[in-house]
């Protein structure tokens, strides 16, 4: 069998954040946030990286990432792009917003044929969530069982903004009963609220949320194609919509078609949403660094 493949959806514009947060250098040898993800995953025993990027950056990105990881793991790249997989689909000539993570993983298609696990570019997941995940996708994953690796609420919010997250329902076997994508999560007078239409519900604090760091078979890819028509049927016209993963994974769930697993992982996860989380971030790699969890320098 072949090994997993990492897919990283880095074709994100970083609107949020101010600048290209995917390429920026966070480690003591200018490592980006990616670079201690694919270290992560190498030594876990995944086989090939693909990066979802934008074709607009792809010389500077390839240019980057080329030298280091030649020999050290296959590289391919995709290129989400607005008009992709929208054939025949009225969509707002206006919109310049990109559609989503789902879209960007339906853009993998023809590409990945192994089981394979997908992560953002700008999260940083720990080393013990790769392994994690490749015994996952090497021992249970099939076209009936995917898996979220759920972090703890409570260790994924920022100081600098609200969240976005993926607040995962269970069963007693820790199989997904449903996902709920809330986009505006924060802590306020000392507890976890998320917001939605004005209104402020409490969540817990051990609440399990994927972080976008999931398991699936290849057919997963066609699963996005199908329902991502559906999607532009009902909000091709938005100009700011968004066709999310948890939200298709979820899908699979309710249509079902099998069972998400949700693996409690007690790993480390820190990210940049905002150019005010950057000093944590370095702040974060430099004790990983000394604690000797990495080398002071990668490649």
């Amino acid at each position: 069998m072949s090994a997993p493949t990492l897919v990283i959806l880095a074709a994100g514009m970083a609107s949020r954040y101010g600048s290209q947060k995917q390429t920026e250098g966070f480690g003591p040898s200018g490592e980006t946030i990616m670079d201690y993800s694919i270290y992560d995953a190498i030594r876990a025993g995944f086989g090939k990286v693909v990066f979802i990027i934008r074709e607009d950056f792809a010389e500077a990105f390839k240019e980057s990432f080329e030298p280091k990881l030649n020999g050290k793991i296959k590289t391919e790249y995709v290129y989400q792009a607005l008009h992709k997989f929208t054939d025949s689909k009225n969509v707002n000539p206006e919109r310049t917003k990109p559609w989503g993570t789902a879209h960007a993983v339906l853009c993998t298609k023809g590409m990945v044929h192994e089981p394979f696990a997908v992560i953002n570019a700008d999260d940083y997941y720990g080393k013990e969530a790769f392994e994690q995940a490749y015994s996952f996708l090497t021992n249970e994953c099939n076209d009936k069982t995917y898996c979220i690796l759920g972090y703890e609420l409570s260790n994924t919010l920022s100081e600098n903004g609200t969240v976005s997250r993926g607040v995962c329902s269970m069963d007693d076997n820790n199989v997904l009963t449903n996902i709920n994508e809330r986009t505006k999560i924060y802590r306020k007078d000392g507890v976890i609220v998320f917001e939605e239409d004005g209104v402020e519900t409490p969540l817990a604090e051990n609440t399990r949320v994927s972080m976008n760091f999931m398991c699936f078979a290849p057919n997963f890819i066609d699963l996005c194609e199908s329902e991502f028509d559906s999607f532009l049927d009902k909000q091709g016209m938005e100009l700011k919509s968004e066709f999310y993963i948890p939200v298709v994974t979820g899908q699979f769930s309710k249509l079902g078609l099998g069972d998400v697993k949700v693996i409690p992982t007690n790993a480390k996860w820190f990210g940049v949403t905002y150019k005010e989380d950057a000093p944590m971030v370095k702040a974060n790699i430099d004790a990983l660094v000394k604690a000797k969890l990495y080398p002071n320098k990668l490649w």
